[in-house]
Parts: C-alpha cells; structure tokens; sequence
C-alpha cells in the first residue's frame, strides 16, 4: 500500500456519538449524569453501560443500535472507491468508543475486512449479561484522556510497520473531536489532515500558531 488512511469512528464514519445513542430514549438518573472534573469519560461510560444492564438492555440489543448507526454524508461513496482500490490503501481505525460497538457497525455495513486494524476500547459481555468496557492503554501524553492517546497509536502504529518494511508514502487522517488532535500532530509535512469542518478538532488546528502544524490541512 502506499498511503495509510487513519479513520476516527464517531461523528467521522459515523453521524452520531454512539456513546449518546445507546441511551437513545432514556435518561440517566442524576447520580450518573458526568462530571468531567471529577470523572474520566471511560469510567463514566463504564457505569453508563451497567446501568443499562440493569434496565435490562441486552448486548443484542446494544449490537442493533450500533448497526444502525447512520454514516457521514459521503463515507458510502468514500468506502466504495476504497474498496476498488484496495493495493493502493491500508486503512486502520482508531476511536475512543468500544470494539463491540465499531465492529459491529463495520460489519453490518460490510467494511470490516477493509480496516487492517480497529484500535478501540476493550469490551465484552460479563456474567450477569452486561456489557462491559476497558481501558485502551495507559499513557503519558497530558493532552489525551487517560485511557487513550491516539498519538501514541498511531506512533507506535508506523513504528511497528516500519519494522515490518511497510513505508508508506503519505499518511490521512479523518477525524473531528479533540482527541484527534494529537495524533494529527504525528502526521508530517508530505501528509493530509481531514478535520471535520467546524468540529473540536479543526478548531484546535486552526488555533495553533503558524508553522507548527506540520500536514497539509483539508477541512
């Protein structure tokens, strides 16, 4: 492949949050409402998850909503022309929702087998039936939530397929929200950033200083 197409899932492949659309219909009792001076986001989607549960919605039921989770404009048409040219693009998705919700929504729009690789959060049905949600990694980038930097992802990404004589001649990254920042700053001057138009992520690079930001910019 010549070119590495990095894709973030939620409000980039996806026109939603997944994380907000699981509770499509419900509304969380006060004592879960977050608080993001007290509560790492993952913790709190932890909990979100187990009280779910215990309303009695089933991971089946989870499953549906990210199955119909409606795509961006244009990824239809953006997933076709890659599937045609498939030797020309390694595709690898990185998103701070959860691997059940990501793979679920590839598959039943029948990319899965595009993406290389989907670095997402750790999830899995426990015994009682819920499901449940992990930690990607730990870190130490200051930017990046505590249980995913994005940036070290993608380093250590291109390190290792480095160490595997796979140089890729450009590197794209698709993304939107804060968290896409950091690892946008890993891209080099022969590489493209796609921020969505007006989102956290095109707003942060517009912020920075002239020069600094090292990618060609297409929101």
């Amino acid at each position: 492949p010549l070119f590495l197409l990095v894709f973030d899932f939620d409000e980039t492949l996806v026109d939603e949050n997944s994380d907000d659309s699981v509770l499509r219909g419900r509304t969380l009792p006060g004592h879960l409402q977050h608080d993001p001076d007290t509560e790492p986001y993952n913790r709190h989607m932890r909990r979100v998850l187990a009280w779910l549960g215990e309303q009695g919605v089933r991971p089946s039921e989870l499953r549906a909503t990210y199955e119909s989770l409606p795509l961006s404009p244009g990824v239809p048409d953006l997933l076709q022309f890659l599937s045609k040219h498939r030797r020309l693009f390694e595709l690898v998705l990185i998103s701070d929702a959860n691997v059940f919700g990501v793979e679920a929504k590839l598959r039943a729009i029948g990319a899965r087998s595009l993406f290389r690789k989907v670095f997402s959060n750790p999830a899995g049905v426990d015994g009682r039936g819920f499901l449940t949600l992990g930690p990607f990694h730990s870190h130490q980038c200051p930017r990046c939530p505590a249980n995913m930097c994005k940036g070290k992802i993608l380093r250590e990404y291109l390190e290792q397929r480095a160490g595997e004589d796979v140089e890729f001649q450009r590197v794209f990254y698709v993304g939107d929200g804060a968290n896409d920042f950091c690892p946008a700053g890993v891209l080099g001057p022969g590489d493209v950033a796609f921020p969505r138009k007006g989102y956290p992520m095109h707003r942060l690079i517009l912020e920075e200083p002239p020069g600094t930001f090292q990618a060609t910019v297409v929101p």
